[in-house]
C-alpha cells in the first residue's frame, strides 16, 4: 500500500493581544518551547509530507521560527484577517497540489500530539471528506456544538446560534480539522462570508460537504490536545499540563523522582532510566543525564551532558556546554560553564569552572575560581588528570595544570604548571607576636582618653 501523502496548514497569523505582551502569542514557550514548535513537531510526527505555515503581515519572528522548527516549510502571508476559512486558502498554491489529506491546525494549540493528528487522517483515508476534532468540556458554555445524525456530522453550530435543544449538546468543535486533499480546494473556494462578521468560517465545510454527498465526521478527543492559548493564566494552565505529561513519560521511563510536582523539565530533556532526580529541579532546553546518575536538590541545568553515575548539587548550576563524565561530581554551589569534568573528577562545592577541561580524578577545591574573561574574550583553562587544586585558588587562564600537579591553597596561578609539580601563589605568612594585645591596648586607652 502506498503511504498517503499530507499537507499540514498551521495558522499562525493570529495576534493574541490579550496576551499583553510585544511577543508574538504562538512564540510564547511552554517547557521551554515555542506554542508553534509544539504544534510543528507534532504535524511532523504525524507524518506531514508536506507543511504550510500561515503568518500574519508583520510576522517576521513567527516566520523565523517556522523555518528553524521545519527548514522546508513554506511560509505564507494572510494579509487580511477575514476568517479561518480565509486563512487556509491563503495555502492554495500548496492545496492545488493534490495531497491524500489535508490537516488544518492552529498554532496557538501545543498540546495537540502526533496520535491525535493520525486519528483525524485515519479517517479521511476511511472515506470522510472532512473529520472534525471534538472534545467533551465540562462547561460547553460558548462551544461551537457537533451536530451528529445517524453516526455522521452535518453541522456545526455557533454557541449563538444554537437552538436550546443544539445547546444541550456537549460535544464541541475542537478546532482541528482534516480534509480530503482532492477535493480540500473545491470544497473551501464555496465557503461564504455570508454571517454578521462577513468572515470565511472554516467550520463551514461541513455543511458544504453535506450538502455535496459528502461524509464529514467528527472524532471525540482529549479536552487538552485543543486546549487554545490566549492568555498568560491559560500559557501558565498548559505548562502544567505539559510538564505533567513529561514528568508521567520520565517515570514510565524509569526515571526515578521523589517528588515529581517539584520538577520541571524541558520538551527536550533526555533522562535514562535509574536517574535519580530529588525535589527542586529545573531543565533548561538541552539536557542529557545518562543512567545512574543523580540530580540533588534545588539544581539548575541547561545545555548541559551528566555522565553516566555521575552527581550534582544540591544547589548547582550547569550551563551551557557544560559536561561531566562518568561518575564526576559537583556539589553545592558550583557552577559549570563550557567546560568538562572527565571521569570520576570533582569539584565538592563552592567552585566556578568556566570554559575548561578538568581530568579524569582531579579534585577542585573549594572556593576555586576559573578566572576565564579578561574583560574583552574568554579564554580557556585546562586542569590534568589527577591534579589537585587547593581551595579559594584562582586559575587565570589562559593556562594549565600538569597531570597530577598540586596547587597551595589560597593560590593565584597565573603561568602553566608542569606535571608533578607544586605551586604556589600566594604572599609569604608573617606572624608579628603580640601585635593584637598592643592595638587591643591603644584602643583601650583612647576610649579612657574620650570619656
Amino acid at each position: 500500500m502506498t503511504e498517503r501523502t499530507c499537507l499540514a496548514v498551521v495558522l499562525a497569523a493570529g495576534e493574541g493581544t490579550r496576551m499583553r505582551s510585544g511577543v508574538p502569542k504562538v512564540l510564547h514557550p511552554v517547557a521551554n518551547e515555542t506554542l508553534l514548535a509544539h504544534v510543528l513537531r507534532a504535524v511532523g510526527a504525524a507524518g506531514a509530507s508536506a507543511c504550510v505555515v500561515v503568518v500574519g503581515p508583520d510576522h517576521d519572528a513567527v516566520a523565523k521560527e517556522a523555518a528553524r522548527i521545519v527548514p522546508g516549510a513554506e511560509i505564507v502571508r494572510q494579509m487580511q484577517r477575514l476568517g479561518t476559512a480565509h486563512a487556509v486558502l491563503a495555502a492554495r498554491d500548496a492545496l492545488a497540489r493534490g495531497f491524500d489529506d489535508v490537516l488544518v491546525v492552529f498554532a496557538d494549540t501545543p498540546l495537540v500530539r502526533a496520535e491525535t493528528l493520525s486519528r483525524l487522517r485515519a479517517a479521511i483515508a476511511d472515506g470522510a471528506a472532512v473529520a472534525v476534532a471534538g472534545f467533551t468540556p465540562a462547561d460547553p458554555t460558548g462551544y461551537g456544538r457537533l451536530i451528529i445524525d445517524d453516526g455522521r456530522l452535518v453541522a456545526i453550530r455557533e454557541h449563538n446560534d444554537a437552538t436550546e435543544a443544539e445547546r444541550a449538546i456537549r460535544l464541541c468543535n475542537g478546532g482541528l480539522m482534516a480534509l480530503d486533499g482532492r477535493g480540500a480546494l473545491a470544497l473551501l473556494e464555496r465557503i461564504g462570508n455570508a454571517n454578521a462578521k462577513s468572515e470565511f468560517y472554516l467550520t463551514d465545510a461541513v455543511a458544504l460537504a453535506n450538502q455535496s454527498g459528502l461524509r464529514a465526521v467528527a472524532v471525540e478527543v482529549e479536552e487538552d490536545d485543543v486546549r487554545g492559548v490566549n492568555t498568560k493564566a491559560q500559557l501558565a494552565e498548559t505548562e502544567a499540563v505539559l510538564q505533567q505529561r513529561l514528568r508521567q513519560a520520565a517515570l514510565e521511563a524509569g526515571v526515578t523522582m521523589i517528588a515529581p510536582e517539584t520538577v520541571f523539565l524541558s520538551a527536550d530533556t533526555k533522562l535514562a532510566r535509574d536517574v535519580t532526580i530529588e525535589p527542586y529541579v529545573v531543565f533548561g532546553p538541552g539536557v542529557t543525564v545518562e543512567s545512574g546518575a543523580i540530580i540533588h536538590s534545588f539544581s539548575h541545568l541547561t545545555g548541559a551532558h551528566i555522565g553516566e553515575g555521575a552527581e550534582v548539587g544540591p544547589f548547582a548550576r550547569m550551563r551551557p556546554g557544560a559536561r561531566m563524565g562518568k561518575g564526576a561530581k559537583i556539589g553545592n554551589f558550583v557552577e559549570l560553564k563550557a567546560a568538562v569534568l572527565e571521569d570520576g573528577a570533582k569539584a565538592n562545592h563552592l567552585a566556578y569552572i568556566g570554559d575548561g577541561r578538568v581530568g579524569e580524578h582531579a579534585n577542585i577545591g573549594a572556593g576555586t575560581i576559573f578566572c576565564n574573561y579578561d574583560g574583552s574574550a574568554k579564554h580557556r583553562t585546562d586542569v590534568g588528570k589527577g591534579a589537585f587544586v587547593g581551595s579559594n585558588s584562582a586559575l587565570v587562564a589562559p593556562v594549565t595544570i600538569g597531570e597530577g600537579a598540586y596547587i597551595g591553597s589560597g593560590s593565584v596561578i597565573t603561568e602553566d604548571v608542569p606535571a608533578d609539580s607544586l605551586a604556589l601563589g600566594r604572599v609569604r605568612q608573617v606572624i608579628k607576636e603580640g601585635w593584637a594585645s598592643r592595638l587591643r591596648s591603644l584602643k583601650a586607652a583612647g576610649k579612657k582618653d574620650r570619656g
